[in-house]
């Protein structure tokens, strides 16, 4: 009809209005259903910027890794499913500043050189601590066998240690020679260098061989056992003697560190045997694959400890005389091999290890 206002239509909307609208309605409902997780997480994180992450309690340790995989799969959802940009920029955020709290910072030099002497490789060492014991054992073994054969009959000596090796430390030697080995004495310096490099250089060989060895078990342990046998002949010569007290205080200071080296690498070997022959329930290969990494771990410290040896032997041991100053810093490197193999590092190693319960 004429004269009738016509009725109005609406507006029609802008392009892109109505998607826009879909967008942060899901947003918020997105928000709404997993809120209170971000929150949890946002919390944890500041816990730890403010006192460290070795303060927060064993439930929050628990819980920290699953907040982060919780909240690393709502960013993933929401960049499927297109949602609003502000609320992926901050689900990215929260789960980088998640990230470095569940698996630290990665130094590439310094950081990584302090936490495998910090923890790692005292923590790897006592996890392989009846690899250890058999290891060593073997060594004593070896070592006591020759004592008392040498002991009974001066004349094995010569079936345990080799002419080149002993150095013309032999049962022919004069007591007065063998004692001026182990002194500051001019006239036997240069014989004394000799030998002490030699010493070194053969327990380095064997500790190695050990380790390389290790697949196959048996290889290993009877080179810990001949290398006892050597170092058991060598005390025999001497407490015949009456130089037992002399010789162990100039091994000593050196052999804690270098036989200990010895037996690690031994150790480290049983291990790669132990996870080839007897792999569990677990495929053979990855069982090989996990425990070798721990088997190197070892290895590297043993050779680390190799230097340490070889600096004290060629530093102090020929400069210090003394052989109370010489059983003195025996006792100390020993005390402090104990302490670092046995206690350094716990508190850390509990902690990786209830993050590493709380990713699984």
């Amino acid at each position: 009809m004429v004269g009738t206002t016509a009725k109005q239509r609406p507006a029609p909307m802008p392009a892109g209005a109505g998607v826009s609208a879909e967008r942060t309605l899901r947003s918020v409902e997105f928000r709404r259903e997993r809120e209170g997780t971000w929150r949890e997480l946002e919390q944890l994180i500041a816990l730890v910027r403010k006192d460290g992450i070795r303060d927060l309690t064993a439930e929050q340790l628990a819980r920290l890794p699953h907040l982060y995989r919780a909240t690393l799969s709502s960013l993933s959802v929401a960049r499927s499913i297109s949602l609003d940009r502000a609320l992926t920029d901050y689900l990215e955020s929260l789960c980088g500043r998640a990230y470095f709290c569940v698996y630290g910072a990665r130094d590439p030099t310094r950081g990584v050189i302090a936490e495998y002497l910090t923890w790692r490789l005292p923590a790897a060492i006592r996890s392989i601590r009846w690899q250890l014991a058999l290891a060593a054992l073997f060594l004593v073994l070896g070592a006591m066998t020759a004592f008392f054969m040498v002991r009974h009959n001066s004349e094995a000596y010569y079936t345990f240690v080799q002419a080149d090796y002993a150095s013309g430390r032999t049962p022919a030697s004069t007591t007065a020679e063998l004692r001026a080995g182990l002194y500051d004495d001019t006239s036997v310096s240069a014989f004394l260098a000799t030998f002490a490099a030699e010493l070194f250089s053969h327990n380095a060989r064997i500790g190695l061989l050990a380790f390389a060895l290790g697949v196959v078990v048996i290889p290993t342990l009877l080179l810990m056992f001949t290398n006892g046998l050597i170092l058991g002949a060598f005390a025999a010569l001497y407490d015949s003697r009456g130089l037992s007290w002399d010789l162990w205080g100039w091994l000593l200071p050196h052999g804690v560190t270098e036989l200990s080296a010895v037996v690690l690498c031994g150790a480290a070997g049983l291990v790669i045997g132990q996870s080839w022959i007897f792999p569990g329930a677990r495929p053979r290969l990855d069982n090989l694959r996990e425990r070798g990494r721990l088997a190197g771990l070892a290895a590297l410290g043993a050779v680390l400890m190799f230097f340490v040896a070889g600096l004290i032997e060629g530093i102090f041991r020929q400069t210090v005389t003394n052989i109370e100053l010489r059983y003195a810093v025996a006792v100390a490197t020993a005390g402090f091999w104990i302490w670092y193999f046995g206690f350094c590092g716990r508190g850390r190693e509990r902690l990786e290890r209830r993050l590493a319960e709380g990713r699984r």
